[in-house]
């Protein structure tokens, strides 16, 4: 078996500047804990906001955020993200990752050497020229669940030894084998967390303007991606399902006494009573007023 090569930090401690956005804030990092032995370092880090590069490394870098909420925009691309505690992203061997944190953040890195896959494949018959791509925002609870024990032990002062990491970071090959040896056909989609944290916003600002570009940076993926796998996860477009989801807290508003309609509009997000008419009509096949006479 080779040698695990397993290194797991809080914040990669290469992490190198690139020029910061105007106005962002220069990083600051407080290592609390010093690299161990075994081939095995870990340090803590709390990283304020500014713009940062994952510069390539021989190892695979599995990164799991920590913090409740934090955006951040990918140099790449310019997409923005809203990352939540338990998102992943995977940085292949020598691959660059980039960012701009606008919030303080707290994440775990995992170094993986690129053999432990290989050996991982010899071990399960599977093909070990299968490349490792990019993932942003995975959600994968048994790479969490690996990583913490991962950490807890080097935290510890690695009381179970070597062959505990090697383990874990055989256990983490799978997984990543798993990743790239997906079908390159498969969708993409939102993760469940992902279209829960869309679906929330929605419900609970009906009242207020829903733009694709405030719920892509909920969401945390970019607008086209938004509209394509919202779509795909809830079989109606965004637009269509913030209509329904007014039209029906309406209905409940006009059920519940009688208020006056221009205030029901204004409540449930509509530019005005005769723009709540037409889309109740639409939607329910009946008006606001048809709906009071019924309940009489």
């Amino acid at each position: 078996m080779p040698s695990a090569r397993l290194k797991i930090a809080h914040d990669a401690p290469n992490i190198e500047h690139v020029p910061p956005r105007s106005g962002a804030r220069p990083m600051r990092a407080r290592p609390s804990s010093a690299p161990t032995s075994a081939g095995v370092a870990a340090a803590a880090r709390r990283t304020e906001p500014d713009a940062v590069a994952l510069e390539p490394i021989g190892d695979h870098r599995i990164i799991i955020h920590l913090s409740p909420a934090t955006r951040s925009l990918c140099i790449e691309t310019g997409d923005e993200f809203l990352r939540q505690a338990g998102d992943i992203d995977v940085i292949p061997s020598g691959a660059f990752g980039g960012f701009v944190a606008e919030t303080p953040y707290q994440s775990l890195q995992i170094r993986l050497a690129p053999s432990m896959l290989d050996h991982a494949a010899a071990r399960s018959r599977q093909p070990a020229s299968a490349r490792l791509a990019h993932h942003h925002m995975l959600r994968n609870d048994r790479i969490v669940l690996l990583g913490q024990a991962l950490e807890s032990d080097v935290r510890a002062g690695s009381p179970s030894g070597p062959l505990f990491a090697e383990n874990v970071g055989m256990a983490l090959a799978v997984e990543l084998l798993n990743l790239a040896n997906d079908p390159p056909g498969d969708p993409i989609r939102l993760s469940d967390a992902q279209l829960q944290r869309v679906l929330a916003y929605i419900d609970a600002n009906l009242d207020q303007p829903l733009t694709i570009d405030i719920l892509s940076r909920e969401a945390g993926v970019s607008n086209s991606h938004l509209r394509t796998w919202f779509k795909a996860a809830m079989d109606v477009t965004i637009h269509r399902y913030i209509l329904r989801r007014r039209v029906e807290h309406a209905r409940r508003l006009l059920l519940q006494g009688n208020r006056k309609l221009s205030d029901i509009a204004a409540e449930a997000g509509f530019a005005h009573q005769s723009h709540l008419a037409k889309w109740m009509r639409h939607e329910l096949g009946y008006s606001p007023s048809e709906l009071r006479r019924s309940r009489n």
